[in-house]
């Protein structure tokens, strides 16, 4: 009989800053070459049980343990961290904060310098992994140099070079477009078969992560266990959105044209579910929905005219942009890395300057304003909530902007708590920032913007780090704001179910240029774009394909209308 690689036996744990316990009575067995996905809203207890399995708890992260962690037949509270790094290999959500060389293959063997490895097999192992992972053309190169997909390959190769059984990633997706997520999911699926390694995948994106081909679905709330099955049963039970996560896009679209799930066969991927009644179904059920068109007059908030911009000397990174933000819109903007997303923004907001060109707010050349002046106007979320933290605590932090206006305790009081409630913060109020998930803190500079009261939001991957349930009501007040106070809001986004869903509108960048400004639907059923956008096919688009609709984009326009009406 095979025995577990890691086993929990009763477990539970509490942080010392905490009152309650974070895991509760944890009973899990994960067996060798086993991929198991850990899923679960934000503040369910997931990360705490992947620092559980890598030993950052108890010796990183203080607390008091009952019950019993096994890892390759080691207790997890009697061994040291050093020793357990040995059967467990981390990739952290942000592979920037564990790169340590000065050069992709420095990184991949610094663990083996640790072991005192000889230089010969060192460079034996550098160039295996390289090989394995396709690193060998970035081994010269410095690590904060590749993309976010290329950074996790050579995160992935610094914990395998070690020959590590159990490979654990935290978010793996968070830092990802979505065709590098989906090229690393299907990486992390071909490892685990090739290498026969065990592995733990730590996410809320259920839909990307069932390309990994994972084996059992392991969902937590609370600090407790409430499902473990495999992937079928649980997509069967309709059971995710009850807990705090998202149903795959081609299942909830499947349900509403009628068709049963527990009809269907091979139900884990839009490529491969199957039913003879699909195909039909979908095209009545798309022949009878309806698409409705709101004939609003649009004033013109922000405007661009032939932008230029080069770093030094340097090509445009901006060439001869021209572009109008109506008020009151919702707009993705969306492109590979390096084509001039982030440059866009800190033009409009004053952080550089344009070479050439002008830019326009509410009719008003915004020239010879400064930051500050800009920063009443328009509003910057960072996507890394590191870079914009600066107080001790959630609520400091939220009332900061209004104390520096020197607004009344009273009113500060009254404002920020109406915000940190829409945010879903008011219980962590008088939390420290350092005691928030990743997630937490985003939704704390949000609320740190929002309650300023611009009249444009510019949000930097705003769902990074967001479970189902806290993305959904922050874009829906976001959405109610907009048409409440005519609020314009820009989300730089790679999330495909963000732009369909909340945006009306997507600009696609390219090399400094608009290539599409058109609907998210017709955006994401244009092949061309998807591939130079470095976007993925959507699973609805996959159906639509794959079943003969007439219009992929009218179907998928109609799904998303009905899903907002459903909200």
């Amino acid at each position: 009989m095979v025995e577990p690689l890691i086993s929990f036996k009763d477990f539970s744990f509490k942080y010392d800053s905490q009152a309650e316990d974070t895991l509760k009575h944890i009973n899990l067995d994960i067996y060798p070459g086993e991929k198991v996905l850990i899923a679960g809203a934000s503040g369910s207890g997931k990360s705490t049980l992947g620092r559980v399995i890598n030993g950052l708890i108890p010796h990183a992260y203080p607390g008091t343990i009952s019950g019993s962690c096994v890892v390759n037949g080691k207790e997890v509270a009697d061994s040291s961290l050093f020793d357990l790094s040995f059967d467990v290999g981390t990739v952290l959500q942000d592979p920037d904060s564990q790169f340590v060389g000065l050069t992709v293959a420095e990184d991949m063997a610094f663990s083996l310098e640790n072991d005192q490895v000889s230089q010969a097999e060192m460079k034996k192992a550098v160039s295996k992994w390289a090989k394995t992972l396709q690193l060998n053309e970035l081994l010269k190169n410095s690590p904060q140099e590749i993309s976010g997909g290329q950074k996790q390959r050579v995160a992935m190769g610094g914990v395998l070079i070690d020959e590590s059984q159990v490979l654990l990633f935290d978010e793996p997706l968070a830092s990802l477009d979505p065709a590098a997520g989906l090229a690393s999911m299907k990486l992390i699926d071909e490892l685990a078969t090739k290498q026969s390694l065990t592995v733990v995948l730590i996410e809320h994106r259920i839909e990307e992560v069932l390309h990994a081909n994972i084996d059992r679905l392991v969902v937590l709330r609370d600090g407790e266990i409430v499902a473990n099955d495999s992937p079928n049963a649980i997509l069967e039970s309709e059971e995710l959105v009850g807990l705090g996560l998202r149903e795959p896009l081609y299942l909830s679209v499947l349900r509403r044209a009628g068709i049963a799930i527990t009809d269907c066969q091979q139900i884990g991927h839009a490529e491969t579910i199957t039913n003879p009644a699909i195909a039909e179904s979908l095209k009545s059920w798309t022949k009878g929905a309806k698409l409705t068109y709101a004939d609003k007059k649009m004033t013109n908030l922000l405007e661009l005219r032939d932008i230029k911009f080069a770093y030094g000397a340097g090509k445009n990174v901006i060439d001869g942009l021209n572009l109008i933000v109506h008020q009151g819109e919702i707009i993705s903007l969306v492109g590979q890395n390096g084509t001039g997303k982030s440059t866009l923004s800190n033009l409009v907001t004053g952080f550089l300057t344009p070479d050439s060109g002008k830019i326009l707010f509410a009719g008003e050349d915004m020239a010879d304003l400064s930051v500050k002046e800009r920063s009443e106007k328009i509003g910057y979320i960072l996507q890394d909530p590191n870079q914009m933290i600066s107080k001790t605590t959630v609520f400091e932090e939220v009332s900061s902007g209004l104390v520096l206006r020197e607004i009344s305790n009273e009113e500060i009081q009254t404002q920020v708590n109406e915000v940190l409630k829409i945010c879903g913060l008011y219980e962590m109020r008088h939390w420290p920032i350092s005691a928030l998930s990743f997630g937490q803190k985003k939704r704390v500079t949000i609320a740190a913007i929002l309650v300023l009261d611009p009249k444009m939001l510019i949000l930097d991957e705003p769902t990074a780090g967001q479970d189902f349930r806290h993305y959904t009501e922050i874009m829906s007040f976001l959405e109610k704001v907009c048409a409440e106070k005519d609020l314009t809001v820009i989300l730089i986004t790679h999330d495909m179910h963000l732009m369909l869903e909340y945006t009306t509108r997507t600009i696609v960048l390219d090399a400094g240029h608009v290539i599409m400004d058109d609907t998210p639907a017709k955006v994401l059923t244009s092949d061309n774009i998807l591939q130079r956008a470095s976007l993925a096919k959507t699973s609805l688009y996959t159906l639509a394909s794959r079943f003969g609709l007439p219009s992929a984009d009218d179907f998928v326009a109609k799904f998303i209308e009905s899903e907002r009406r459903m909200r």
